[in-house]
């Protein structure tokens, strides 16, 4: 009986399951998207097509076809194709199936593929205990990821994997995704909200079959064709690919901080925004901008540093969401500064003359006579030129004598500071 009604329950699944579980393309030809990497006569799709698919791991934001495609490998693959969630598994369960992939090996010559699904969960012993099947043959990997494989995944595997960044889907892409999905629910759509669709879906395959699906929906029960307050109201919050704790973090931050380094404020302001409607820690973004004013601007323009302390002080006294009016003031001031790194390359290049030659004493008339028997018997102090009463102690070079002429700083010209 229970049998009877697990069959029934498999049957009736295509019929309730989502637009985006029913869509799900089951072969190459059907499989929107990726031409990077998939394109005819590609390496990984003649391997697909051959197969002959090596050990690999599909790294990509959600939506991006990373399940998909390990589930067409499945069906076009003549070795058994074994699947696991690292949410769920255990080092036990990897070593169930290394043994059933070894018996399988030994009794009739068949392969194993085994597909991981997130894989970057997987911590580092339970990835080790991996490592010896992926060495020897015995099984080909494919993990899939949304984080950045080179940070999550032991370099052990890794380096017996090829990677393949997958990338989110273009709105054309995402276009054709939807009339497929319109075809499916057989509703007429036209392109203006095909495109809007597209525009709210974020790169997200699922995502835009949802919204579609939630659109259609809503509109049957109002009795009406699809229009674009349909399409809104179920987009009413785009995905956000910005994860604070995850790969998209580092992304999202280079990116803000590339742009204000670059003189772009409108870019900057929109990183800033995606970091803040993300949950991102304002003292953090606050941090960054406080470094990026003396390590970018500098001198060039001494009030940057001013700036971006204020705003940082701005967060700790007024809080978000208010604080965030402070942190974009603060960034659009230092995208629009002039650039400078002058500070940043001296203090480098002098730190790496005190960890190459340690701490120079400085010249006998800098050392402090601060007792009168020091100046006197040991000749600190002696010497010295008070700028203030005479200017040739201006022209003096204060370095160690081992660095006399030695330059650190050089201004750069921009803004303020000049090349005097």
């Amino acid at each position: 009986m229970s049998d009877l009604f697990a069959d029934s329950a498999k049957d009736r699944l295509s019929e309730v399951a989502p637009l985006a579980m029913r869509l799900r393309p089951r072969t190459l030809d059907e499989f929107v998207g990726q031409e990077h990497v998939l394109g005819p006569r590609s390496a990984l799709r003649l391997s697909i097509e051959q197969d002959r698919v090596g050990s690999m791991i599909l790294y990509g934001p959600p939506g991006s076809g990373k399940t998909t495609l390990a589930r067409i490998v499945a069906e076009r693959t003549g070795a058994e194709f074994e699947e696991l969630s690292a949410v769920s598994a255990s080092v036990g369960d990897v070593r169930a199936v290394m043994t059933r992939a070894r018996d399988r090996l030994g009794g009739s010559g068949g392969r194993t593929i085994l597909f991981l699904d997130e894989i970057h969960r997987f911590n580092k012993a339970q990835q080790d205990a991996l490592l010896p099947a992926v060495e020897e043959g015995l099984i080909t990997l494919i993990g899939s990821t949304t984080e950045n494989p080179y940070f999550e995944v032991n370099s052990a595997l890794l380096s017996r994997s090829q990677v393949y960044e997958l990338e989110p889907l273009s709105e054309q892409d995402l276009g054709v995704v939807i009339r497929r999905g319109a075809a499916e629910l057989e509703v007429e759509i036209p392109n203006e909200l095909v495109a809007r669709i597209a525009e709210r879906s974020g790169g997200d395959a699922r995502t835009a079959l949802n919204i579609l699906e939630l659109t259609a929906q809503t509109a049957e029960a109002e009795g009406t064709a699809i229009e674009e307050r349909h399409v809104v109201d179920a987009s009413r919050k785009r995905p956000l690919v910005y994860d604070k704790t995850g790969d998209a973090h580092y992304d999202f931050v280079s990116a803000f901080i590339k742009s204000m380094r670059g003189s772009d404020p409108d870019a900057s302001v929109y990183y800033l925004a995606a970091m803040l409607e993300s949950g991102e820690d304002a003292r953090y973004i606050a941090r960054r901008m406080i470094v990026l004013a003396s390590e970018d601007i500098g001198n060039a323009d001494p009030r940057a540093l001013l700036v971006a302390v204020a705003a940082a002080q701005a967060v700790e006294h007024v809080g978000l969401p208010e604080a965030k009016l402070n942190l974009a003031q603060a960034a659009i001031y230092l995208a629009r500064a002039p650039k400078s790194n002058a500070s940043y390359k001296a203090i480098g290049a002098a730190t790496r003359d005190v960890q190459e030659g340690g701490n120079l004493r400085p010249p006998k008339p800098l050392q402090s006579a601060g007792h009168a028997l020091s100046k006197k018997r040991l000749g600190k102090g002696q010497g010295y030129i008070y700028p203030h009463d005479d200017p040739a102690g201006f022209e003096v070079d204060y370095l160690p004598d081992e660095l006399k002429g030695k330059k650190y700083y050089e201004p750069s010209g921009s803004g303020e500071e000049g090349a005097g």
